[in-house]
């Protein structure tokens, strides 16, 4: 009998066991480092995204720091997160490549690159083919995983809380040192049942003894077998409810799976409260409204709601998935999305000042921003152009540069926002087949042919650059038809030599800075794409590093037409003054 049962507990239980690893095979295997999984914890070397990751932008805690880049939520199902990237403690004058376990209010330091030669801001982490190297600001070369001779294909973190490098076949390559982690101490354990010294024990004959025990075997048989028949029962219907729930989730992740920037996903709960149920509209564009608001820890955010989900959805992984990912100063950073059902928002920093159309058009009044500050707004603008297009895998061309799209914040510093329409273009296409977009004014004349390059964007630039150095919109029907329209106004300017004559409420004082500048706004508005310099280029110039081109003409293609603008896109109505009453002379 008792060979029975035990041959029976072995049936169940190997039958248990299956079902056990059948059930929860997929959860371990969901943090396996290869590349055919797209996920904030996952980064491949193929996906056209940047694989240098810059020291800033950190994201603060309760008294600690971290400029985050992968991150893996829930790890192991320990109700914890594991952050990889840039941390710092306290005054956060120095910061360590680390990998970091999160759980609510506390944190532990599960791994450290460079413990004892911490780096500063603006330092780096690169992943190559070779594996992950650390430099400081100045380029110093800190640490590296020392793993050249290996195919490298991507990194990401593992359940345990290691970071891991991976070769083409998922090879573990490399793989960071970390102890167990354990942020919560274990329940203690308590006696639930009294001790077998003090249980009184009473006499009984053998006979009796041996049917008590052949009872109890009985008895303990069928109460295994039903016990583990309930359990099996539980698990499968766990399953069960489990699978409808990731098919549900699974047609609500198909619109965002290709996410792979490393942002934080919100609940729409989350962001109505943030933003007290959409209270404060700052701004909205072709495809949603722009909200501010508050986090709990009190930095202030501003939230993009998608208002048209059937022209729109395009625009919103777009921007995820380009501008996740994407880390520098002169680009507005995204700081995470919400994906519920019919609910999609982006949610960016907060930039105090707005945009660049309310601070530069002005008629007959004193002009809010002084030179300096708007050369300098110029500068950053052309930075965060020359990131886009010359310092990531991909190009990216952005396809909408205009005031609206640049956001100024409590400092005037510049930085470009809105990738609604960004376009990755592979660095051995010199042009690809495009959809016509844009805002009009704003677009270049190649756009007929359907066929592009970043060079748009170098075009549209153009016209910004000259719309910040005269005060002027570049079509503006308030006026007279002889200076109504901007190009065609300097076009004839430049004949008669007098291209200062566009410049709204000249300052004498800054002629010769102003002409140049001029110039290198007709310089990028060249009608052959081939002889627009690009935005390096048009950044050394800028600087005084390099001189304008002497052959460039004043004589510019018709404006584009004004309707049948794909997606909706359109320029925002002309605003009366960009700051009533204000008298800013100075705000560098």
């Amino acid at each position: 009998m008792a060979a029975s049962f035990s041959f029976s507990f072995f049936c169940w239980f190997s039958f248990l066991s299956i079902l056990i690893s059948s059930l929860f095979l997929q959860t371990s295997a969901s943090t396996m480092g290869n590349c055919s999984t797209r996920a904030s914890y996952v980064y491949c070397l193929d996906s056209g995204l940047p694989s240098t990751w810059y020291n800033n932008n950190s994201v603060i805690k309760n008294g600690w720091q971290m400029r985050v880049f992968l991150l893996l939520q829930n790890a192991d199902n320990t109700n914890h997160d594991i952050y990889c990237g840039f941390y710092c403690n306290g005054t956060c004058n120095s910061y360590v490549f680390s990998v970091v376990a999160v759980q609510g209010d506390n944190h532990i330091v599960a791994w450290s690159a460079n413990g004892e030669r911490p780096v500063k801001a603006n330092a780096t982490v690169q992943l190559k083919r070779e594996g992950l190297v650390l430099r400081d600001s100045d380029g110093t070369e800190i640490w590296a995983s020392n793993t050249s001779g290996n195919a490298i294909v991507g990194m990401n973190l593992n359940q345990a809380g290691n970071l891991v490098l991976f070769s083409n076949e998922s090879d573990t390559v490399w793989q960071s040192p970390s102890e167990k982690i354990s942020l919560t101490p274990p329940p203690p354990l308590t006696n639930l049942a009294p001790k077998g010294e003090n249980v009184p024990k009473s006499p009984d004959a053998p006979g009796r003894r041996s049917k008590t025990r052949l009872v109890a075997v009985i008895a303990g048989s069928t109460a295994g077998g039903v016990l583990i028949i309930g359990i099996v029962i539980v698990l499968y219907l766990v399953k069960l409810g489990r699978k409808e729930e990731e098919e549900e989730e699974e047609e609500e992740e198909d619109y965002f799976k290709k996410v792979r920037g490393m942002t934080v996903r919100f609940s729409y709960e989350d962001l109505r409260v943030a933003t007290e149920d959409f209270k404060e509209r700052i701004g909205g564009g072709g495809f949603g409204t722009v909200f501010k608001g508050v986090l709990p820890d009190g930095s202030k955010i501003a939230v993009k709601r998608l208002d048209r989900m059937g022209q729109g959805m395009r625009e919103f992984l777009a921007e995820v998935e380009t501008i996740g990912s994407l880390h520098h100063f002169n680009l507005v950073r995204l700081i995470g999305f919400c994906a519920e059902k019919s609910c999609w928002l982006l949610v960016y920093e907060y930039m105090s000042n707005g945009s660049l159309d309310k601070w530069i058009f002005f008629r007959d009044e004193v002009p809010c921003l002084d030179w300096q500050t708007r050369k300098k707004i110029i500068l950053d603008v052309a930075k965060g152009l020359t990131y886009l297009h010359e310092d990531c895998r991909q190009r990216i061309a952005h396809l909408d540069i205009k005031p609206q799209n640049i956001l100024l914040d409590e400092s005037f510093n510049a930085k470009v926002s809105d990738f609604g329409l960004a376009q990755l273009i592979d660095r051995d296409e010199s042009l690809v087949q495009a959809t016509m977009r844009g805002t009009p004014g704003y677009i270049a004349p190649e756009w007929r042919k359907s066929k592009i390059n970043v060079k748009v964007d170098i075009y549209s630039f153009g016209i910004v650059l000259l719309e910040v150095v005269s005060a002027r919109r570049n079509l503006d029907r308030s006026r007279s038809e002889s200076s109504c329209h901007l190009l065609r106004m300097l076009q004839e300017k430049a004949k008669e030599d007098r291209l200062l004559d566009i410049v709204e409420n000249l300052d004498e004082n800054h002629r010769e800075e102003m002409i140049r500048l001029i110039k290198i706004g007709v310089w990028c508005l060249q009608d052959d794409p081939i002889k627009r310099p690009s935005m390096s280029t048009v950044v050394k110039v800028l600087e005084g590093v390099m001189e304008v081109d002497e052959n460039i003409k004043y004589k510019f293609a018709q404006a584009m037409p004004s309707v049948s603008i794909v997606n909706d896109r359109v320029s925002s109505a002309p605003s009366a003054y960009c700051v009533p009453g204000c008298t800013f002379t100075d705000v560098s």
